[in-house]
């Protein structure tokens, strides 16, 4: 079996990335890449990028959480 189909067979994600996951999981993954690794720094890198919550709002860890039990991460 390759990568790819044990990838695609073992995603729970129910239906393609949205443009906007994709963004976010995208500047999540840059942030980490900064050596920013606690949610704080999380939550602050993502306002830096002016990355904003639902809403057009900048993050807090508890919106930040509550969207990532939305999304089901």
């Amino acid at each position: 079996m390759n990568d790819q189909q044990y990838l695609v067979q073992n995603q729970t994600r129910q239906a393609e990335s949205t443009p906007y996951e994709r963004k976010l999981a995208g500047a999540i993954e840059e942030v980490f890449g900064s050596g920013r690794h606690d949610l704080g720094g999380l939550v602050d890198g993502l306002n830096e990028m002016g990355v904003l919550a639902p809403g057009g709002r900048q993050w807090t860890e508890e919106s930040f959480t509550a969207e990532m039990q939305r999304l089901g991460a």
